[in-house]
């Protein structure tokens, strides 16, 4: 029985490490390749560690190119949008989840089709509504589309979320005097932190990353870090250690946050994912 209990011990962890390796290998090897010279990158025959280290990558990548810039307009552009957009789903969706009002399965069903619907459906009407507006080409461009994304992503997510939370708490505070909005306030928002902490980091990592709208809507002024380290690329030419070392950069604060936050992500989605 011993034996036995040992063996699906370590068949469990060798699974765990193989699923570790192949989890983290991309990572590694993003690592490596920044701080490779063009030589051995280019080499025939790839090697798994730098025969020469060298930062030569970084220090092209911060003196010879706007990155600086493109990580500053990334940090704008997502701290502003996440914040408007958990701001205005957290509203939305504890309407959703708490009222029951004629049309309301419409509206929710609506919300995951807006999010659902992919972008390269939208991004001409959206890139003209922006053009009339005469915003185009600037920060505010992105700041005004991206919500079209997390807005309807981050009401799905926080809808379920509060369906979860009993009601009983709100009630019992109503009836000792509250208001709707200061029950919401001082009870409900507590509560449902662990998923607006959750849903603000999602809707921060959505627009980091976002490459399609920021590659039509900005120009060299507001240009983010994806569209930045894809200009990088000319013709045949392939940066790529200045490109790896672009992406390391950029992960940085993604997973600082996620680091940070781990304990509401996992609160957030376990509770999000049973009720609903």
């Amino acid at each position: 029985m011993r034996r036995e209990k040992l063996f699906w011990r370590g068949l469990t962890y060798l699974l765990l490490a193989i699923m570790l390796v192949i989890a983290l290998f991309p990572v590694y090897w993003i690592l490596i390749t920044s701080m490779k010279t063009n030589a051995e990158i280019y080499s025939l025959i790839p090697s798994l560690w730098p025969q020469e280290l060298t930062t030569v990558g970084y220090t092209h990548l911060l003196e010879r190119t706007d990155f600086l810039p493109w990580l500053r307009n990334s940090a704008i552009v997502s701290i502003v949008v996440a914040t408007i957009s958990v701001a205005f789903s957290t509203m939305a969706a504890y309407g959703l989840a708490r009222f029951r009002f004629r049309g309301s399965r419409f509206v929710g069903a609506g919300i995951l089709v807006a999010y659902l619907l992919p972008p390269t459906l939208l991004f001409i009407p959206l890139y003209i509504i922006i053009t009339r507006l005469g915003v185009s080409g600037s920060i505010v461009s992105l700041i005004l589309v991206y919500p079209t994304i997390t807005i309807p992503y981050a009401t799905w997510v926080l809808t379920t979320y509060f369906r979860g939370l009993p009601p009983d708490y709100e009630e019992a505070a109503m009836i000792d005097g509250c208001s709707l909005m200061q029950a919401l306030r001082y009870v409900t928002l507590p509560l449902a932190s662990p998923g607006v902490i959750a849903t603000s980091i999602f809707a921060f990592t959505l627009c980091w990353s976002e490459y399609l709208y920021a590659l039509v809507m900005a120009d060299s002024s507001s240009m983010t870090v994806p569209v930045g380290l894809s200009g990088l690329i000319v013709a045949d030419i392939f940066r790529w250690n200045e490109i790896m070392a672009g992406a390391i950069i950029a992960s940085v604060p993604v997973v600082v946050l996620y680091t940070v936050a781990s304990k509401y992500i996992v609160s957030g989605l376990t509770l999000g994912g049973t009720k609903g």
